[in-house]
């Protein structure tokens, strides 16, 4: 046993062509069924969307929001991948992939790497003034094929690992302050910010428009700018969401610092929610 370790993700998806790079991310999906009759996962993610506006209601400029949202918070953000700020129109109008899902609904392939150091409280607080706890950590899965889902709209690995990590913490939604989720399509984050618990189902996309989840809203959402915009390295994704979490909760975001961030939360999805992840981080005194 070690009292530190160090804990990194990487990703260099630019070593190989862009054809390739998307075959290795679409082995995150069911091949038996799905991708052998030509689904791709920003296929998948389309029928989410489209299953969700026939379900809730909900609109397409509501998704279109999040892009627009994390664009905004990236533009504070120096190691960003994309640092421009987008209109919704901008959003509306890019080119299509797969409808209702547009170019700037889906979040790039990039390269970058991110790394925490773990150990005991009580050796840490020897070497800074502001160690963060790790409240909760828990992981959940679901069938890798879609279509073997009860209901496309919900991830039920999302919600598991959720739910599983507020019993371990004892803490509720209504505690945290700041969230890093899954963004890696734009419907992805509604159907996040719905299984999490912070709002019903359904209700995630009035509300996102509304921008209850930017600056000064119930929860603060993507400081960092999220997938889509401070990027997807895959291999670093998750370890990167913490860093921004570690950064927000000792104060030390700078530009971007969301006063008041004592308890925040982080969730990473593996393909169309086959693996969820959800660390609950908590300031201490």
């Amino acid at each position: 046993q070690y009292d530190f370790v160090i804990v990194g993700g990487a990703e260099k998806l630019t070593d190989v062509p862009d054809i390739t790079g998307n075959q290795i991310t679409d082995s995150a999906a069911d091949h038996e069924w799905e991708v052998v009759f030509g689904a791709t996962l920003p296929g998948l993610w389309a029928l989410i969307a489209r299953r969700h506006m026939h379900q809730y209601g909900t609109k397409r400029e509501e998704f279109a929001a999040v892009p627009v949202h994390d664009h905004e918070m990236a533009a504070k953000n120096p190691n960003a991948h994309y640092r421009n700020k987008i209109t919704l129109e901008q959003v509306l109008g890019a080119t299509p992939v797969a409808q209702p899902l547009g170019m700037l609904d889906c979040a790039p392939l990039s390269d970058g790497a991110a790394a925490v150091v773990l150990g005991p409280m009580e050796v840490a607080r020897k070497y800074t003034d502001t160690p963060i706890h790790i409240s909760a950590s828990q992981v959940a899965c679901d069938t890798m094929a879609v279509h073997h889902r009860r209901d496309i709209t919900t991830l039920d690995s999302t919600a598991v690992a959720a739910r599983r990590a507020f019993q371990q913490a004892r803490r509720t939604p209504k505690d945290v302050q700041i969230a890093e989720i899954f963004d890696g399509y734009s419907i992805g984050a509604l159907v996040a910010l719905e299984d999490i618990g912070f709002v019903a189902k359904g209700a995630s996309g009035p509300a996102f428009a509304a921008g209850e989840f930017g600056r000064g809203g119930r929860v603060v959402v993507n400081s960092s700018g999220g997938l889509k915009a401070q990027g997807r390295p895959f291999g670093a994704v998750g370890v990167a969401q913490v860093v921004e979490l570690v950064r927000q909760l000792r104060g030390d975001a700078k530009d971007r610092q969301i006063a008041g961030a004592n308890l925040g939360l982080a969730h990473d999805v593996g393909g169309t929610g086959a693996t969820s992840v959800i660390h609950l981080l908590e300031r201490t005194n």
